[in-house]
């Protein structure tokens, strides 16, 4: 034995033993006579839920966060945002369309008929319906292993040797037999006393709350029972007794409870793969096809039962297995092949595009599959800051390493995005640029939270047409691989998105493909803005300057609204107010020459006020006066900094240390590395090279 090793796995022994997922393990292990199973239901009676009581429980449990946009009370459901898995799965910026599904959800677990219905996610392709439906699988599965989300199914263990015909019930050499279909253990009781039970369970539940059990068991437990029956002498009791209680965790691996059926090509598919299908291997026990222990229950309905089944691309399904689907949503039955009607207690889920919705609107023959649907419709995202999440979730520090992705690259990718899915205001003085701020919270004079939901209700199917998050991935993800660059800025994606457009095969004609290019336009327009501002904060970023050029201003502005003069620090001599000084302030936030008196009054009103109250004034504090202080302090800074000379690569000395004290600012402050902020000053510095001084607001 190596040195040291004993002591290595007494250790890794210690952190086994120690493990708190340990207690987690035996708990699922569970297993019980079916009258340990009623003290279990007496305690808690939420174990025996219904499918859709369950799964909308497993939302709820995550909690909730309620908010107001544009005058809406909206709900955000914090299940959403997938907090046991890190927010990998996160959906953004669609709480509407998810309240009006948990909505369904709650109608459906109240019983009030949304049970009967196939929910049906519609949208574009890439709007997040696949991932809604991957949330839910994977919340179920981690919910069905927690204590407030456990479940229980049987399984058959004799203790006679019950025989058949002369053949053991179970098999040759087969003693124990789980119920196929997970099925709810309660159904092993007689109706009558089942309604018995439940109204004892029931006692104290709100209406809307009680449990309910419905159906039948499945034909081989019914089998299986029906001859133990015969065997006691109808004696119930003792059939229970050859009955074993255990934990069922809901898996889509362990096909228990989460199913998942995908439309194939039609030669290679029949119904069989959704409600089973005979075992061959089986008739030679059994000696008939019809003898249900010869049957594999082992359909994508059947596994499913318990829980949830998603279909893909539903509408895309064969009519053969559209008629399955009416069944299973209406009735909650499916119909085996040989068998019976089989009773089923599941949450069915189907995501479509919308050529396959339309064609179902137009099919009359389909008309029966409508009217079992709640269509929820699954839009892309329309807000801004909610869209630029999705990137950053995908491309950040964690996951690229080795190339850095400059400040407003994944923001001005995402405005382009979400522009293509918006359509064009009404109004004249709106543009779709000023549209998307105010979708995202922005405010502009002139507009209020009523014009912003007019704005919504004159554009109902904004956001389901425009350009799919994936197609900005793809361009990101080139960005990144296809330039030795340390750093992707901007334009590199941009030029991405604009080259690829040429080869998208989602857009229809010529014309939206030169609409989506003239966005593009548009966002390089409003990137340009931004890093002009950025620039020259960092530029004005002076502390001491700005507050020496503010102190002068107010002692200006205090003197000519007291009609006062001032005293030249230098000659001792009182002057005039500097009106010049004053004017050039003012004129960089647009203050017409006609109201200069009223914006000096409402400064000064506004240092009277905070002076009442015992507090300083800061020019930080008054946004308008902040920002005419800093256009103020760079355009006396820009031309001493030279940023134009960086074009011509002739810097001075002197002039490249002004010039490294804003790059590190930009670094520090702004996020940028050195060669980012070196490329944005060159950019910012080419504009004013062109003589684009103009500062927009």
């Amino acid at each position: 034995m190596l040195r040291g090793e004993s002591g290595l796995k007494s250790s890794v022994e210690t952190i086994l033993s120690a493990s708190k997922y340990v207690d987690a393990f035996k708990e699922l292990g569970w297993t019980g006579t079916f009258w340990d199973y009623l003290k279990v239901i007496e305690e808690d009676p939420s174990v025996a839920r219904n499918a859709h009581q369950r799964l909308y429980d497993m939302v709820m449990s995550h909690g909730t966060v309620d908010y107001i946009d544009a005058k809406k009370h909206i709900i955000h459901y914090k299940f959403f945002d997938d907090p046991d898995d890190g927010g990998r799965d996160a959906i953004f910026g669609l709480d509407v369309p998810l309240m009006k599904f948990v909505s369904a959800l709650k109608s459906a677990a109240k019983g009030y008929g949304t049970e009967h219905r196939v929910l049906l996610l519609h949208g574009p392709v890439g709007s997040s319906k696949s991932t809604i439906v991957r949330l839910i699988k994977k919340g179920l599965e981690r919910y069905s292993r927690k204590p407030e989300g456990r479940l229980y199914t049987y399984q058959w263990a004799l203790k006679d040797p019950v025989t058949v015909e002369g053949k053991p019930l179970l098999g040759e050499g087969v003693h124990e037999f789980p119920s196929p279909m997970h099925e709810e253990p309660l159904k092993l009781l007689p109706p009558e006393v089942r309604e018995e039970v439940l109204n004892h369970i029931n006692k104290g539940r709100s209406p809307e709350d009680r449990i309910v059990i419905e159906g039948e068991l499945n034909p081989c437990c019914r089998f299986i029972y029906n001859s133990l029956l015969d065997y006691y002498g109808g004696d119930y009791r003792k059939i229970l007794e050859n009955v074993r209680i255990r934990r069922l965790e809901l898996s889509e691996k362990k096909r228990q409870g989460i199913a998942t059926f995908q439309p194939k090509d039609e030669k290679n598919q029949d119904s069989t793969e959704l409600t089973g299908d005979i075992n061959y291997r089986k008739i030679a026990t059994f000696g008939s096809e019809s003898d249900p222990r010869a049957f594999n229950f082992d359909g994508e309905f059947n596994v499913a039962n318990r829980g949830v089944i998603e279909f893909i691309e539903v509408l895309k399904l064969d009519v053969a297995f559209l008629y399955d689907l009416l069944g299973a949503s209406q009735e909650h039955k499916i119909k085996p092949k040989k068998f019976p009607q089989t009773d089923i207690d599941e949450v069915i889920v189907g995501h479509t595009n919308e050529p396959e919705y339309r064609k179902l609107q137009n099919n009359e023959f389909m008309e029966a599959l409508r009217d079992r649907t709640v269509k929820i419709d699954i839009p892309y995202i329309t807000k801004w800051s909610e869209e630029t999440k999705i990137y950053k979730r995908d491309y950040n520090t964690t996951r690229v390493r080795g190339k850095h992705i400059a400040p407003h690259t994944l923001e001005m990718a995402a405005m382009w995005a979400v522009l293509t899915r918006l359509e064009e205001p009404k109004k004249a003085n709106l543009t779709l640029l000023q549209k998307l701020k105010l979708y995202d919270g922005k405010s502009l004079p002139g507009f209020t939270e009523d014009n912003i939901k007019e704005l919504r209700k004159e554009s109902p199917r904004e956001g389901m047409e425009g350009i799919s998050p994936r197609y900005v991935q793809d361009k990101v993800s080139n960005a990144l691989v296809s330039n030795e660059a340390t750093s992707v800025n901007p334009f590199m994606v941009l030029n991405e998105l604009e080259s690829g457009l040429k080869h998208h095969s989602l857009i229809a004609n010529e014309e939206l493909r030169k609409r989506f290019r003239e966005l593009l336009t548009v966002v390089r327009q409003e990137y340009e803005d931004i890093v002009k501002n950025e620039v020259q904060r960092a530029v004005c970023a002076d502390e001491e300057s700005i507050t020496k050029l503010c102190a002068n201003y107010i002692d200006a502005v205090k003197a000519y609204t007291q009609r006062e003069k001032v005293k030249n620090k230098f000659t001792g001599q009182y002057e005039e107010p500097d009106e010049k000084l004053m004017r050039s302030i003012e004129e960089k936030i647009e203050i017409p020459d006609s109201r200069k008196d009223d914006f000096r009054r409402e400064i000064m009103n506004y240092i009277g006020a905070l002076a009442v109250e015992g507090k300083t004034f800061y020019y930080r504090t008054n946004e308008r006066l902040h920002k005419a202080l800093e256009l103020k302090l760079f355009e006396d800074q820009k031309d001493s900094i030279k940023l134009t000379n960086l074009v011509s690569n002739v810097i001075d000395k002197e002039t490249q240390e002004k010039i490294d004290i804003v790059k590190t600012r930009l670094i520090k402050n702004f996020g940028y590395n050195e060669e980012s902020a070196t490329d944005v000053l060159n950019f910012v510095a080419s504009i004013f090279a062109r003589g684009d001084i103009k500062d927009k607001n």
